[in-house]
């Protein structure tokens, strides 16, 4: 672990460190959750953060993706 120094206005810090309390965890812990959302996994463009997320409904939408990005095929 690599140790760092945060600012929080004292009312973020209260509010912070009830969060965690509420959910057992510390405060670093709890910090440590938040960062990791926001960043791209390990590895992997950042775009990919984003795979999956939305939800057409519609089951060729991966195919109709491809088709306006490359061209349909026929």
């Amino acid at each position: 672990m690599i140790r760092t120094l945060v600012s929080l206005t004292p009312l973020e810090y209260r509010r912070a460190k009830e969060a965690a309390r509420r959910q057992g965890i510390s405060l670093a812990e709890l910090l440590r959750r938040s960062l990791r959302p926001l960043l791209p996994p390990e590895g992997k463009p950042a775009w990919m953060r984003y795979a999956g997320m939305v939800q057409s409904g519609n089951p060729r939408s991966s195919q109709e993706i491809d088709d306006l990005i490359y061209g349909a095929k026929d």
